[in-house]
């Protein structure tokens, strides 16, 4: 499969998001990057409480490999992309990056592995119209 379009979601970096230095905490990255994947699915088509309320279905994080490459500061405006490299019958991969806008220089780079549960939490298929939607 090809790999899909890059999804960007713009984030602004707040005062709760930081140390008392003023860089953004590490686990903060984490959060972004959720949001960000969150909101793909609901540019999809397929927001999170939707697939929950109606079919049973939530996407969980299994593997994540996070690279920080530099840290982004209180007011900083940030990118977090999204871009689907694989597709699995249960499971997603996805690269994700975290930009900074006024110099374009790459902060974070990842990859995210995220797995179909059921409402016992048990790995079950991606639905067909999901799929649909996200192959390339």
């Amino acid at each position: 499969m090809q790999t899909s379009p890059s999804f960007n979601w713009p984030v602004q970096v707040y005062y709760e998001d930081t140390d008392a230095g003023g860089v953004v905490y590490h686990s903060k990255y984490l959060n972004f990057m959720e949001r960000a994947r969150t909101e793909w699915l609901r540019a999809n088509g397929f927001g999170q409480k939707q697939l929950s309320d109606d079919k049973g279905l939530v996407f969980a994080v299994t593997a994540m490999d996070v690279k920080f490459l530099a840290p982004a500061h209180l007011d900083d405006k940030l990118f977090v992309s999204v871009k689907l490299v694989k597709v699995g019958r249960a499971s997603l991969n996805l690269e994700q990056e975290i930009i900074r806008e006024s110099d374009n220089r790459v902060l974070i780079r990842a990859t995210a592995k995220v797995a179909m549960l059921n409402d016992q939490f048990k790995p079950t298929r991606i639905p067909t119209s999901l799929l649909t939607v996200l192959k390339v």
